[in-house]
């Protein structure tokens, strides 16, 4: 199992990404798509309500996935995929940013594809449950 340090900074870094992402994809499933590009999210405009539902689904079971089955003790291996599966969703939203050419967006993006790559690096190495 490793370092127990680097195992606690591991559970930190899922449970803030946990949080943002939990927070984004109930905000997607929730609100229209008219208010989220309204309200800074001006890429859910170039995409159909189910897209952007389907996106806020994504986001909701990766920040599930990053804590919940090593909590439980239930398929803990899941959280490794949970981070490799936010990593591409991260991938994605970089690339739409940068077509986009929406560079205020970018640095957001990047931080949280890193945080996902060093848990699912983590997950998937010396650190796996």
């Amino acid at each position: 199992m490793g370092s127990p340090l680097m195992n606690a900074a591991l559970w930190v870094i899922a449970g803030v990404l946990a949080l943002v992402f939990l927070a984004a994809g109930l905000m997607k499933i929730s609100q229209p798509r008219e208010k989220l590009a309204a309200s800074g999210m001006a890429w859910t405009a170039d995409f159909s309500p189910g897209a952007v539902k389907a996106v806020g689904a994504l986001e909701v079971l990766g920040a599930v996935g990053l804590v919940v089955p090593a909590a439980l003790g239930v398929a803990p291996a899941l959280a490794a995929w949970a981070a490799l599966g936010l990593v591409a969703t991260m991938l994605g939203a970089t690339v739409l940013h940068l077509r986009r050419k929406e560079a205020t967006a970018l640095p957001v993006a990047l931080v949280l594809l890193v945080l996902a790559a060093v848990v699912a690096w983590g997950r998937f190495g010396p650190y796996a449950f």
